[in-house]
């Protein structure tokens, strides 16, 4: 069993649902000078004209028409690029793989975890945009190696003919503390999946102990335990929110950029929660590669692909929720809706990149058994 476990762990960080890319897309264009209001580091001596070398782009974005659409928006700016599609735990290993002679020149896509792996691996040369001012605070790295594009926020969803928004739980603690919804949610299943993993994570992280079994105090642990003992467990192939909205397990997670899509196939309008202490955000971020050798180039591609206008046509397009708080004035007025009354809830996302393969372990054999 533990073989089995470990084997798995190294995907377990890619992230879930719609941020995981397909294949291989590429793009070209004619090198040409990109607009004049491009910001640039490096800027070029006078009357001399810029030049964009071709940049391979890493990415887990790419699926449903995304990548194809950068590909255009960036060739209109003067970028000519080759997107490299992959899932994110494939890429971050690829990038450690290749550190020493980087192919890549920008990666964007992927999670605060897997960021923070490639920083330990010394993957990425810190670059703070211009426009990174700009986005929500909280969600960038502070260090400055990467930055916020695109969030998404993982939510405790309700059957809005099972709770009202008073009888509902206001926070993930609710479910396990309060014998009223016991056997009425779906517990997380951890192995593979990013949601469940970081609803554990927000748990977990509220009880954080230098002393304690894998960085958490042994109440954080019991709260775990009583999360898995009072939830019903997930049927392989099962919808979650088939269960949902048939009342059959009226409450669970559910990720924000699948919600519009699910309510609309199953006819149901689920409720949102709102905790005081925040929701675990999935963020896409960008960043630049260490060791390229069109760093220039690359800054200036970062600069673009990030302001509040390319993020704000990219949000509208594909009904996303920009992590640029200019860009988010464009988001589409049901996105804008859902993170009117959301924040961010503060995690160590340091810490939990060091420790959720462990602690993901130790609940499969410990406390799911």
């Amino acid at each position: 069993m533990k073989r089995m476990i470990s084997t798995t762990l190294a995907s377990i960080l890619c992230l879930a649902v719609t941020a995981c890319g397909g294949g291989n897309t590429s793009g070209k264009t004619a090198e040409t000078a990109p607009p004049a209001n491009t910001p640039s580091a490096t800027a070029p001596a006078a009357n001399e004209p810029v030049k964009n070398e071709k940049l391979i782009v890493y990415t887990n974005a790419n699926s449903d028409g995304r990548g194809e659409w950068l590909i255009e928006k960036a060739k209109s700016a003067g970028f000519e690029m080759e997107l490299v599609g992959a899932g994110g735990a494939n890429l971050t290993n690829r990038l450690i793989a290749e550190k020493n002679n980087p192919i890549a020149d920008v990666v964007f896509g992927l999670n605060n975890m897997l960021y923070e792996n490639l920083k330990k691996e010394n993957v990425l040369t810190k670059y703070v945009p211009k426009w990174a001012g700009e986005v929500e605070q909280g969600l960038n790295d502070p260090e400055g190696y990467y930055h916020g594009l695109v969030k998404q926020a993982i939510l405790l969803g309700y059957n809005p003919q099972a709770y009202t928004p008073e009888t509902a739980p206001k926070d993930w603690t609710d479910l396990y503390k309060n014998p009223a919804f016991k056997g009425k949610y779906e517990a997380p299943t951890l192995l593979g999946q990013i949601t469940p993993q970081l609803v554990v994570a927000g748990i977990l992280t509220r009880h954080k102990d230098a002393n304690g079994e894998l960085g958490i105090s042994k109440q954080g642990w019991d709260e775990v335990k009583q999360l898995f003992d009072n939830g019903v467990r997930a049927v392989e192939g099962e919808d979650f929110y088939a269960n949902l909205a048939s009342g059959k397990t009226p409450l669970g997670a559910l990720v924000s950029g699948t919600l519009s899509k699910k309510e609309e196939q199953y006819k149901v309008k689920a409720g949102i929660v709102s905790p005081s202490i925040g929701v675990p955000m999935i963020v896409e971020h960008a960043a630049i590669v260490n060791g390229t050798k069109k760093k220039a180039t690359a800054e200036r591609f970062v600069e673009w692909m990030g302001t509040a206008e390319v993020q704000g046509e990219f949000a509208a397009k594909f009904n996303a929720m920009p992590a640029n708080t200019k860009a988010a004035e464009k988001a589409n007025d049901s996105v804008k809706a859902l993170y009117a009354n959301l924040k961010a809830q503060p995690l160590d996302w340091s810490f939990i990149a060091g420790n959720i393969g462990k602690w993901v372990e130790k609940i499969e054999l410990q406390i799911m058994k």
